[in-house]
């Protein structure tokens, strides 16, 4: 399979550029700068991509590259910080900007030399997005300049006879004009890819993989009623068929009525199906515990344990099938990278598992990649576009400590705001819309009295890829309708709170 390796050195759109990858249809992974040369060449990769990052090349203890790198004679893309650690590594010289013109952040008016096979078929001059503190004063030898804005010679440099290519810019992002096809350019006309990468081919493939993999063995799915897990269990179905028992764990923690959905959803399915009550031992060894991560492995933990007891109900099962996406493996941390969040099918999952080994068959996937996948294998459109839930469920939209009653206001209040988002025609707007039950309780008025009640905070976001996201711009009309009905029809809740906060600086849970 064609790759691509994306080598992360920290920067915050290193998810962005993996995306954009595989939106030409070239598969690729992200990979710790750290990650041993060795272990690279395994992927025998079509070309790499060297992220942005944080620091500064020239500093002490910043983030570096194997110098042998540039001899595999595979073509590579530096972005940001990497196209200024390739010019430090190769004989160039980066620097601190000396002044604020040398300095560029933001929206840049930039020229390309359209000769460059980066910028092949491109406009000769467009808006990209800067943000660098740092100038290369000197380019490697090889190197010609191709690209410049108005402040700095050095917008883009390449050596097109060894394939290597730097931005001072970041192309991944959408405030970059043209920048996927730059990012294209370098994947077809560098890389010589031939986009490989779809749905399709990816299907076949898994099946494939999945029964020489499990053979004659049995599977224990752990279905949630969500997108992954449904996609993850359409797919295990076509490739093992009655070999497959799903396991819908029921604890507790599921939105109002989503219990019985999920059972309604899968009830004519061919597989077998099997809907665990667990809501009370959830609530109990949950009970007082407020930190996220601690909720999560919590969490984690007693997913395995259930189905631990449910496999030998059944008798010799010999994997655990889960619905993990590649977003889940990243934000739980992947090398040095930083944790986000323990996801609790990644990190959260307990040291020793009483199955022979756990399948993950959607591991590699985007979100959006996971719904062209479930529509390959002719899942129903309402299942393909459910609402995204988290494994964890309200257990993470109740902040603080969990106790039945709050869940149950939670619920209430989430039904709610569902509602009046279906009744304004507003589900194909935003891509993931809830309410959270805050720790925070105010001063309200409420029938001539005073009230010390709880806030209710209203969530929703729009996305591709659920790397990055924006808040939704409802209408005030029916954020009025839903906050109006809330604190009148739930009990306990004297205020409603709207969340205006994009992924990053936020994650697009609260915790």
């Amino acid at each position: 399979m064609e790759t691509i390796i994306v080598l992360d050195f920290g920067g915050q759109y290193n998810q962005l550029i993996a995306r954009r990858v595989r939106e030409c249809h070239v598969y690729c992974e992200i990979k710790p700068y750290t990650t041993p040369l060795a272990e690279l060449k395994k992927y025998n990769p079509k070309g790499f991509i060297f992220t942005g990052g944080p620091n500064s090349v020239y500093e002490a203890g910043s983030p570096q590259v194997d110098p042998e790198i540039f001899k595999l004679g595979v073509p590579i893309l530096g972005i940001c910080y990497g196209c200024q650690l390739m010019a430090q590594t190769l004989g160039g010289s980066v620097v601190p900007a000396q002044d604020d013109t040398a300095r560029e952040y933001g929206k840049t008016h930039t020229y390309f030399d359209t000769d460059c096979k980066l910028f092949h078929g491109l406009p000769s001059e467009g808006i990209t997005w800067m943000s660098h503190g740092d100038y290369m004063a000197r380019v490697p030898e090889g190197f010609a300049l191709t690209a410049h804005t108005d402040h700095c010679p050095n917008g883009a440099i390449a050596d097109e006879a060894r394939g290597f290519y730097g931005v001072q810019y970041h192309p991944e992002v959408n405030h970059t004009e043209h920048g996927l096809d730059m990012i294209r350019n370098f994947l077809y006309e560098v890389c010589g890819c031939t986009g490989s990468w779809t749905m399709g081919n990816y299907m076949r493939e898994a099946i494939a993989a999945l029964r020489e993999k499990i053979g004659g063995g049995k599977v224990l799915l752990a279905l949630s009623g969500g997108v992954d897990s449904s996609v993850a269990a359409a797919l295990l179905a076509e490739a093992v068929g009655e070999q497959l028992t799903c396991v819908f764990v029921d604890h507790g923690l599921m939105r109002k009525n989503e219990g019985d959905e999920v059972e309604q959803a899968f009830a004519k399915w061919k597989f077998k199906f099997i809907r665990v009550n667990a809501e009370t031992r959830f609530l109990i060894k949950l009970a007082g515990v407020t930190e996220p991560e601690r909720k999560r492995k919590i969490i984690g933990e007693e997913f395995i344990r259930v189905f631990e007891e449910e496999a030998k109900k059944i008798g010799a099962v010999d994997f655990l099938a889960q619905g993990t996406i590649y977003p889940d493996v990243v934000e739980s941390g992947s090398g040095e990278a930083a944790v986000i969040k323990s996801h609790h099918n990644v990190g959260g999952l307990p040291d020793y598992v009483d199955f022979k080994e756990i399948v993950e068959p959607l591991r590699q996937l985007f979100k959006d990649e996971v719904r062209e996948l479930g529509r390959e294998l002719g899942l129903p459109e309402y299942l393909v576009m459910r609402q995204p839930f988290p494994g964890p469920g309200l257990a993470i939209r109740v902040i603080g400590d969990l106790t039945k009653e709050k869940l149950d206001m939670l619920r209430d209040a989430d039904a709610i705001f569902r509602e009046e988002v279906a009744n304004a025609g507003l589900e194909g707007t935003m891509n993931q819309y809830f309410a959270a039950l805050t720790n925070m309780r105010s001063v309200g008025v409420m029938g001539d009295g005073r009230t010390y009640d709880y806030a209710i905070a209203l969530r929703s976001v729009t996305t591709s890829d659920f790397m990055t996201a924006d808040w939704t711009r409802i209408p005030y009309e029916v954020l009025d309708k839903v906050s109006t009905r809330i604190v009148n029809e739930v009990a306990h809740i004297n205020r409603v709170l709207y969340d205006i906060t994009s992924k990053p600086p936020a994650t697009i849970e609260f915790e």
